[in-house]
């Protein structure tokens, strides 16, 4: 199973070097199924034992791009993963910008974990599964280094999970359309984490508010 932590715009880079030494102390070996995503200044130099991504990223090496983050700077961290199509960025980019992100992570053969999801509006008009190919028309579905990550969007931040047989349909459906590991993600927490892993074609959990805590997210980890 993957366990992947969301922090968005939360923790300084002496906090999050605490998170990483409890979570680095806690795993032991290195685990290659653990994805924390922190904020960019927060971002570590030492070895960890879990793999650190990028929240966000500009599809370039370096250049006249204000304000954005370049390939060189993940590679002076040793990035190589990177979080892309996560409901809070698609506020502020079009399928085309985001279509250019996978293509340059996939030219540098990082470890993408991609995100689609429906609004309510979408899955009350019974057109989510049409709305999520569409999603996914943009990207490479063979590329090796994919995972999907399906959060509903009236799941993130609300405290209210979808359903598990809704999430169940939807993850059958997209095995039917990549063999890239299947995540759930959209108010995980240690009350339905068990329920959610049960499910056939879940293949991990991409956790928010839930992993903010060190604590709470090696909970969840261990189950």
């Amino acid at each position: 199973m993957i366990f992947a932590a969301n922090l968005k715009c939360n923790h300084t880079r002496a906090s999050f070097k605490n998170y990483a030494d409890i979570l680095n102390k806690t795993m032991g070996a290195k685990c290659d199924n653990i994805i924390v995503f922190p904020p960019s200044i927060a971002f570590l130099e030492s070895q960890t034992n879990f793999i650190q991504g990028a929240q966000n990223f500009y599809p370039c090496i370096n250049g006249a791009f204000t304000g954005e983050l370049g390939k060189e700077h993940l590679d002076e961290f040793g990035i190589k993963c990177v979080l892309i199509g996560h409901s809070e960025r698609r506020n502020l980019e079009d399928e085309a910008f985001i279509k250019a992100k996978f293509d340059f992570a996939k030219q540098y053969c990082f470890k993408i974990v991609f995100c689609i999801g429906e609004d309510l509006k979408i899955k009350n008009s019974g057109k989510t599964l049409e709305f999520l190919k569409s999603q996914l028309d943009i990207i490479d579905l063979k590329y090796e280094n994919l995972i999907i990550a399906y959060e509903p969007i009236y799941s993130i931040g609300t405290g209210v999970s979808a359903n598990t047989k809704d999430i169940s349909s939807v993850l059958n459906y997209l095995a039917t359309l990549t063999q890239a590991p299947l995540l759930y993600g959209g108010s995980v927490n240690e009350n339905n984490i068990k329920e959610i892993l049960s499910i056939e074609e879940c293949g991990g959990v991409l956790i928010g508010s839930a992993a903010l805590k060190v604590e709470n997210f090696i909970k969840l980890i261990k189950g």
